[in-house]
């Protein structure tokens, strides 16, 4: 099985950064008002950045580190 860390753009401009193992029906479930307190006030939000790993584990670490990142830097990472 497949596993994803991923950004999703909020429809404030802000990012959001998390994991899954199914990118399209996590953004469906985020625009849905479900999954995260975070985007429910932010709708709609689009997965704008995935990157994928074989282990949930490892998107989960890829998530923990990205997020003490400045927005400057994930920035960079989206772009690239």
């Amino acid at each position: 099985m497949e596993y994803f860390f991923y950004f999703a753009q909020c429809s404030d401009g802000s990012l959001y950064a998390g994991y899954t193992a199914n990118i399209q029906e996590r953004e469906k479930i985020h625009n849905q008002g479900k999954g995260a307190k975070f985007t429910a006030g932010r709708r709609p939000i689009k997965i704008i950045y995935w990157e994928e790993f074989e282990t949930q584990k490892e998107a989960m670490q890829r998530e923990i580190q990205v997020k003490k990142w400045c927005r400057e830097k994930k920035e960079k990472l989206i772009k690239e």
